[in-house]
């Protein structure tokens, strides 16, 4: 098996019986704040843009970049569809012109023929990805390499049905704006962002633990900021409190943990994978590589100024707010020389998002607050147009969109330019998740621990997503039987995402931490110190219970539940 590494999670993976392109991603992201990094501008499209399959993992925009895979993706590709409840990810592609489809189902192998299988792990919860989020298996008959891209599987024991992994990609840095973003003291700020790099970068080390892959790439980031305005969330020194680590600090990672498996490539490095060998050959020498690592700012500067057009055009895009609709394939549409009358957002986010209220009682119950969107920025000097509000409130107790005073505040704050909220109104997003938040071009401010269910809302802005949601939570949050763990009896499944706490579950001091997406819980009062609303059910075993439970397990006979008299 051949892989070429495209960058952030994009693959090129060539075999005897076809190849594959994985989630290839060129153009700048999110309102032109992300870039790959490092820079994969000297890839050539036409090596890799005649694949025998395409696979796209999700619709986040660092590995769905749809104006790239019109101009440079032959449309005669079969494309592997993960088993996604909505068929969102299915209906961009077919906007592209892509007709050939393999609908997989969640976890079952598939024979693509000549010997080649591939399996897909579908991850289906409101807070996977953009509605969905997936990993890939391929398997040639004498290798396997699993794609974990920036999937989080609670069951990583399901990506071992094949067989042994021989080759693992998967995420290690940030990916979100949390807490950078966030209005909290600056020393709050370095605390917490300090405990999320420790935290991903455990998580990480902790797949490879439990899937013992014989080689270990990171991807999935970390990718940089070029412009001006964003240049310091690069981690430029490797500072302890960026959540933005590079390759090269996850190997180091791995090294001191004993993990030999790790192995670099940039965007454009070739692997010849074959059973117990992994060969990487990179596309620069060795002073290159250096610079990119260990004179970080000035390659990011260089990189900086080849990319300052495309900055100076994505600026220009959305201060005008003059967008027509996109355009059909994909990469948008040019924005007019004036810009457009201000749109009343008051009339146009009531009309929009007052319906979808009323259908999203369990959302609205869980949010509980009014929401501000203040739309003078993140520094509170955007231009209100006369006669407009300063703010919009989001009031999701009495689900009404309403005029902001300027005096009432509320719980949860976000502050953003206008432009910002227009553009994404004249295109009518339903996600602005994956788009406006990822893009980090906000502030925002709360009183009291996360909600995850305001960003549910934001990337559910259309009836189909807000019921798929509103459904998963009627469902969510049944355990699924107990396991004990340093003389606590606790239910296995994590109430944030269902992860198995057999697997990912550590005690410390009173606290258990699901090492999946670091949430805590407080053992004796099963309070949740990370959200409100997902109390963790637990019993601290008395002397005597532990004893039959020893005793049970010197005899082999007996379940932990009827040891210890439980269901």
């Amino acid at each position: 098996m051949r892989v070429t590494f495209l960058g952030q999670a994009g693959l090129f993976i060539e075999t005897r019986a076809g190849s594959i392109l994985c989630d290839p991603w060129f153009n700048p992201a999110y309102f032109g704040s992300w870039f790959p990094f490092p820079a994969n501008d000297g890839i050539d499209p036409a090596l890799i843009g005649h694949p025998t399959y395409l696979y796209i993992s999700h619709l986040h925009h660092d590995h769905f970049d749809p104006a790239w895979l019109s101009q440079h993706v032959a449309r005669d590709a079969t494309v592997l569809l993960p088993d996604y409840l909505i068929d969102d990810l299915r209906h961009e592609l077919h906007a592209l012109g892509f007709r050939h489809f393999i609908e997989t189902a969640d976890c079952e192998p598939i024979e693509l023929g000549g010997g080649l299988r591939v399996l897909i792990h579908a991850l289906t919860a409101p807070t996977d990805g953009p509605i969905g989020d997936s990993a890939l298996i391929v398997d040639d008959g004498e290798t396997r390499l699993l794609n974990l891209n920036d999937s989080r599987p609670p069951d990583p024991d399901k990506l071992l049905s094949l067989g042994p992994i021989d080759l693992l990609f998967l995420q290690f840095s940030g990916a979100i704006w949390y807490p950078m973003v966030y209005e909290f003291p600056e020393r709050a700020k370095t605390t917490l962002a300090h405990k999320k790099r420790v935290v991903q970068l455990a998580r990480a080390q902790r797949y490879i633990e439990i899937m013992e892959p014989a080689f270990v790439v990171p991807s999935a980031g970390p990718p940089c900021f070029l412009d001006d305005d964003l240049f310091d969330f690069n981690d430029l020194r490797r500072d302890p409190a960026n959540i933005f680590p590079d390759q090269e600090v996850f190997l180091d990672h791995l090294q001191s943990g004993g993990i030999r498996a790790g192995r670099l490539m940039l965007p454009g490095s070739v692997g010849e994978l074959r059973p117990g060998s992994f060969e990487v050959s990179h596309p620069v020498p060795e002073p290159e590589i250096r610079r990119i690592f260990d004179d970080r700012e000035a390659y990011l500067r260089d990189y900086q100024a080849r990319v300052r057009p495309l900055l100076d055009a994505e600026h220009r895009r959305w201060r005008l707010a003059g967008l027509t609709d996109p355009a059909p394939d994909g990469s948008g549409a040019e924005p007019n020389d004036e810009p457009s009358p201000p749109l009343d957002l008051l009339a146009e986010l009531k009309a929009w998002f007052e319906p979808l209220m009323g259908f999203g009682e369990q959302i609205c119950v869980g949010i509980g607050a009014p929401v501000l969107l203040d739309l003078r920025g993140p520094q509170g000097l955007a231009t209100i147009p006369e006669g407009q509000p300063a703010g919009i409130i989001l009031d999701f107790v009495d689900q009404l969109v309403r005029p902001w005073d300027g005096i009432e505040v509320p719980r949860y704050v976000f502050r953003i330019d206008r432009p910002l909220v227009e553009t994404l109104v004249r295109q009518h997003e339903v996600d602005w998740v994956n788009s406006l938040f990822l893009s980090m071009r906000f502030r925002a401010a709360r009183k009291g621990p996360y909600n995850e269910f305001v960003y549910t809302w934001f990337k559910c802005l259309d009836l189909e997503r807000l019921q798929y949601a509103e459904g998963f939570y009627a469902e969510k949050a049944k355990a699924e039987g107990t396991f004990v763990l340093d003389g606590w009896d606790i239910q296995r499944r994590c109430p944030h995402m269902k992860a198995d706490l057999t697997r990912f579950a550590t005690i410390d001091g009173g606290v258990l931490t699901c090492s999946l997406h670091g949430w805590q819980y407080e053992l004796e009062s099963g309070r949740c110190l990370t959200s409100d609303g997902h109390e963790l059910t637990a019993r601290q075993l008395s002397g005597e219970e532990l004893a039959a439970l020893e005793a049970a397990a010197a005899s082999g006979g007996a379940t932990v539940a009827a040891a210890i008299g439980g269901d």
